[in-house]
């Protein structure tokens, strides 16, 4: 019997390499699909940046995180641009300023429309796995001074609570089944991210881990099971510790809390007894990031597994005579940044980088990491071109906000690579509007006001230059809800005070 073999139609050619396209499209889109970068970011909560060993501080218990900082890149001018727990944390994950945002205490919650664009959204609809445990920080609402909601439902595995939560892992609903074994819960979180890494890494999808720990916040409720790690330990005051180390600060920035907490804080009578308690906390996150560290390296994926590590705020412990945080100062408002890539060529080089950053840039980070367009808006840079060189520059200045807490104590600062500009509104009750300058370069202390002196009358104007482009920017760019468009007019040092005043009591 005679075979006869037939050629298909034109149309079956076609149809056969149609699909052999999409066949071959799909599957380079799945292998970059898991080619990208697993995520993980771990936030402290009020950290100042000389509580570890790796920003050059003698005692500092801090192994796990020095080990990090040694396989990747220690950023040392690294900023919160609003040094406060909520609006830091919208700041990060939007990559959007305060005035952009406009969410913070005393203002509002974070519009829904603005958390679409956030990092973990994008993520997640991009692919990744994402989880979220700790203080969340903040709500989400469908318009201005709407009623705020946590969104639970926007991660696939969420550790996470509402407002301060507690340290006691029993007291956060989403974390109780860690209670037993972990009753304090700076190690529960550990244990959460353990556990979602272990499954998380059996799966073909990258994964985005965002911890934010509660440690070392007030009320001081450290682990007991570290008490014997810095028993009796003595501490190095800082060069501008105590009152006599602020008395050139403006009188607008004693009005507020931070101001009284030197002595109700304990710092003016027990520092030693005080500081080993805040070192406390944060060696229990230290051993917390371990158990996440090891977690990573056993489930196979730390060639692959990128480590972001920050905090919300610094913390002024004592420095000018202050306590707490909020303050432009630079232990209130610079904090640790550590980042590690096992991918790129910077790792394993112990490198530092000195160029200004912001907690803005973490969430365009992640964008970048995870190979997403950054929504237009955000404020951010990628921190990627700096590991690339540490001496590329993405930000000429940083703005430094606080809109919170009494009206004496607002201020708008500007922070560049050489200084800082601060501007003290409140000119009311025989307050007098006032501004400082710092020289960053020469003295990152904060010692000497270079207002009002000859020598640094350059230096002072380029600030105040730089000052005036970054309200512009809050002129343009502000959102007009939940009363930041009246800050424009109130932080413009060539508007009267009547007028600021008005402002403050119409709100």
């Amino acid at each position: 019997m005679l075979s006869i073999v037939t050629s298909p139609r034109p149309s079956q050619s076609i149809l056969v390499l149609c699909w052999l396209h999409l066949s071959s499209l799909l599957f380079i889109q799945a292998a970059s699909a898991f080619e990208r970068p697993n995520i993980v970011f771990l936030f402290a909560d009020d950290q100042a940046t000389y509580s570890m060993g790796c920003y050059g501080t003698p005692g500092a218990k801090t192994p796990n995180l020095d080990q990090l900082a040694r396989e990747g890149m220690v950023f040392d001018r690294h900023y919160d641009t609003t040094a406060i727990c909520m609006a830091s944390r919208v700041n990060v994950m939007t990559g959007l300023y305060e005035y952009k945002a406009g969410c913070n205490f005393d203002s509002g919650n974070l519009l829904d429309s603005h958390w679409q664009n956030s990092y973990p959204i994008q993520l997640r609809k991009a692919g990744y796995q994402t989880a979220f445990a700790g203080k969340f920080g903040f709500t989400i609402c469908e318009k201005p001074n709407g009623k705020g909601k946590l969104p639970e439902s926007d991660f696939d595995s969420w550790g996470g609570g509402p407002g301060q939560t507690s340290y006691q892992t029993s007291k956060n609903a989403s974390m109780r089944k860690y209670a037993k074994e972990y009753p304090h819960s700076t190690l529960s979180y550990g244990a959460f991210g353990r556990d979602f890494i272990k499954d998380a890494a059996k799966k073909d999808a990258p994964f985005c881990l965002s911890i934010s720990f509660k440690a070392p916040h007030h009320p001081v409720q450290p682990d007991p099971k570290f008490d014997d790690v810095y028993k009796g330990a003595k501490f190095v005051k800082p060069a501008n510790y105590g009152r006599e180390h602020g008395e050139h600060f403006s009188n607008q920035s004693r009005q507020g809390r931070q101001y009284e907490r030197f002595h109700s804080w304990n710092y003016a009578d027990k520092y030693d007894e005080t500081m080993a308690l805040y070192y406390q906390q944060i060696y229990a996150i230290d051993v917390a990031t371990g158990m996440i560290r090891k977690a990573i390296k056993e489930a196979g994926v730390s060639k692959n597994t990128v480590v972001i590590y920050s905090s919300d705020n610094g913390f002024l412990n004592g420095s000018h005579g202050y306590g707490s945080k909020v303050l432009p100062y630079e232990e209130a408002t610079r904090v640790p940044l550590i980042v590690f890539d096992p991918r790129h060529s910077s790792s394993g080089k112990q490198l530092r980088c000195a160029a200004l950053t912001g907690n803005v840039d973490i969430g365009a980070t992640i964008f970048d990491l995870a190979e997403l367009e950054m929504p237009e808006s955000m404020d951010g840079r990628s921190l990627m071109r700096l590991l690339d060189d540490p001496q590329n520059v993405i930000h000429d200045y940083l703005p430094l906000v606080n809109v919170w807490g009494p009206n004496k104590v607002h201020s708008f600062a500007v922070v560049t690579k050489q200084g800082k500009y601060v501007y003290w509104p409140y000119a009311g009750e025989g307050f007098a509007e006032t501004e400082e300058a710092y020289d960053m370069k020469n003295d990152n202390l904060e010692l000497h006001n270079m207002l009002g002196k000859p020598e640094y009358q350059a230096q002072v104007d380029a600030l105040k230059r730089t000052y005036s482009k970054a309200l512009k920017h809050w002129k343009n760019e502000g959102v007009d809800y939940h009363g930041y468009s009246r800050f424009v007019t109130i932080f413009d040092p060539g508007k009267p005070w009547s007028e600021k005043e008005r402002l403050y009591r119409n709100k």
